[in-house]
Parts: C-alpha cells; structure tokens; sequence
C-alpha cells in the first residue's frame, strides 16, 4: 500500500446510533463491525481531551468495495456544543453523495428525520456537464450535497 491514503471522515453524534441508522437508510451505507466503545489515558492523550470517552461506529460508504472509506460517527462525552453547520462557515463545509434522483432522495432524507437546506436546481457547468444538485441536512444537523452529473 502507498501512503497517504484516504481513510474516513468522522461525525461527531449526539445520539450515533440514530445518527448511523439515517445514513445507511437513506444512503445504504453499512457497519464495519467492531461497535467502539473506547476510554483510557491512551485516547485522552492522543485527542488532547482528558476523561474522553467514544462510543460508535464505523460506516462503509457506498461505490468503493469492501475496502474504501468509511463515514465514523461516534458520539463523544463529554460533548461540547457547536454552532450549527452551514454551507459557508469555515472549515468541513459538507459531505456529498451521488445519487440516481436529487429530488427523491432529498424525500427520503426528510423522511428519516432530516431537513432541507436549498431547493433542488439543475444548470450547466461549463466544460464540466450538467448537475443536478441541492443541500439538505441529516437528523443532527450536518450539511450534505446530493448530487447528479449528466
């Protein structure tokens, strides 16, 4: 194996098990076993946050195989309040998914708990094809794009 390679993106959940069960839902996404449920001086140190504990799962996001990246969602305590994402505030801005039908995926998304941000649109990107897009949120907030190139 070469190095770097791509390996995951992580959520932080209030509640990661609803949070998971949305995203294989909607996205078909699906557990990499083991369930985690870690403490220990070894995690405090290594996140710089003392009496830490995280308890989760890993996620395998469609189109990659068994061995492509995974979406982590883990529900950390303590939990520190944030401000709510959104698509212009500095940082992880979003995660996107390609899907078959922008609009009924945005649906699904709605009903599994999550919420709409935009409304879907299609315009023509020039030397790039035409997409098909709109951002929604998950059931705790954070920003996905659907997305469809044609």
């Amino acid at each position: 194996m070469t190095l770097p390679r791509y390996v995951h993106t992580s959520l932080v959940a209030r509640d990661w098990r609803t949070l998971a069960r949305f995203y294989e839902a909607v996205f078909g996404c699906e557990p990499v076993p083991p369930e985690r449920d870690q403490q220990g001086q070894w995690l405090d140190r290594g996140t710089g946050v003392p009496g830490l504990r995280i308890r989760g799962v890993h996620l395998r996001l469609p189109g990659f195989g068994d061995d492509g990246p995974t979406l982590e969602v883990f529900s950390y305590s303590p939990i520190l309040d944030a401000p709510s994402p959104a698509p212009n505030r500095p940082g992880l801005g979003h995660i996107a998914f390609a899907v078959d039908d922008v609009s009924r995926t945005a649906k699904q998304v709605v009903a599994q708990g999550g919420s709409m941000i935009g409304e879907p649109v299609t315009t023509d990107v020039e030397q790039a094809g035409t997409i098909s897009f709109v951002y929604v949120r998950d059931p705790e907030g954070n920003v996905i794009e659907l997305q469809r190139w044609t």
